[in-house]
């Protein structure tokens, strides 16, 4: 049996591989994660990112490499006895049990007093908010509700670490950002520490103290949500984190600084790159500027601008999504809505952006 204690433990991954059959699904990961930390594998599908959770859960055994919880390797060590929370994407709740029987169940398996699981099956309903529901049954609750017993039923026993593998996936939008909030502050809450899975990067920005970030069975970057976002090391990270403009680019052979898209626009970077070479420049669209007026703007040190004109413009409530043609290349813009004018397709207009808002990324 693991020992652990009620504070959060740590849990360290080291030269983690699992294969099924030829298919490599888990490639060299390490990574520690700090006590009372909340850490999310970001990936598309086959990235990796739940295979490696079943790992650390216990349901599948590495082919090599080591998973240490606390002091303690554990590899050989069964799910049942490494003392974790995990809580699905379809919650696995007991049809025939109510939600008292549901939560209670990992207690009474571990043969704690009666009083002793009523009282923390009554404390941890107050905690996920599951007020008056203990009699009901799972198909008599809604999915959010489904979701806040099975949340229950993780950590009724105290454990140390949760895992989460896509378990708001099949909540709709609203109800989704509501729990993210909600979860984040019950982990606060507790201590506890939290490896979720999920491929909603909306998610991962939200509820995660930091993010790794897979593809192909291994850790492409990791980092804080800030530094993913403003400072990804690769065009996947900018492509699956947040939405950016991609300049596939030459290098001036004279001027390092200076860059040229495969439609000729020029394009200034802060640091010089090999003469010659190719790369990719990246560019947030809430990093690009929106201006009326031709070959007139005021311009700004660190600024680049130039002139083109509205393709398209689609309002989503909070901003204005503009698709701007410069010369022969499409940059996509996003303002906020209702600051500054509002422009409409066939409109001229300078579009800008600073220097220090693009990034020179490798491939991958």
């Amino acid at each position: 049996m693991l020992k652990t204690s009620r504070a959060g433990q740590e849990v360290e991954l080291i030269n983690l591989r699992k294969n099924f059959g030829s298919v490599i699904a888990v490639d060299n990961v390490s990574i520690v994660v700090q006590s009372g930390e909340f850490l999310t594998l970001l990936g598309p599908s086959g990235s990796g990112k739940s295979t490696t959770l079943m790992l650390i859960a216990g349901f599948e055994l590495p082919n090599s490499g080591e998973i240490r919880l606390g002091e303690q390797t554990v590899n050989d060590l069964p799910s049942h006895h490494r003392n974790l929370g995990v809580v699905f994407q379809n919650y696995a709740l007991f049809p025939h049990m109510t939600v008292l029987e549901n939560i209670a169940y990992p207690l009474k398996a571990r043969r704690w007093p009666y009083a002793a699981i009523t009282e923390a099956v009554s404390r941890i309903m107050d905690r996920v908010r599951l007020p008056g529901l203990g009699s009901r049954y799972p198909a008599q609750l809604s999915g959010g509700q489904q979701q806040r017993v099975a949340l229950a039923r993780a950590l009724v026993f105290n454990p140390p670490v949760l895992l989460m593998d896509e378990s708001l996936g099949a909540l709709d939008k609203k109800l989704r950002e509501q729990l993210q909030i909600e979860i984040k502050r019950l982990q606060k809450e507790l201590g506890i520490t939290v490896i979720a899975v999920t491929h909603d990067q909306s998610e991962a920005l939200t509820m995660s103290d930091r993010i790794a970030v897979m593809n192909r069975g291994r850790i492409v970057q990791l980092g804080t949500p800030e530094e993913l976002y403003e400072r990804p090391t690769s065009r996947f990270v900018a492509d699956f984190i947040g939405e950016s403009n991609f300049f596939d680019s030459y290098v001036d052979t004279a001027d390092p600084s200076l860059v040229f898209t495969a439609a000729g626009l020029p394009i200034n970077l802060l640091a010089p790159q090999l003469p010659g070479s190719r790369l990719t420049v990246a560019l947030r669209p809430e990093m690009v500027q929106v201006i009326g007026g031709v070959n007139g703007s005021v311009e700004c040190a660190g600024t680049q601008w130039h002139d083109g004109a509205v393709v398209d413009t689609i309002y989503v409530g909070d901003v204005r999504r503009y698709t701007i043609r410069v010369g022969d290349t499409m940059i996509s813009a996003k303002v906020r809505a209702g600051i500054g004018p509002r422009f409409e397709a066939g409109d001229r207009v300078r579009v800008g952006w600073r220097t220090a808002d693009l990034k020179a990324l490798i491939e991958g």
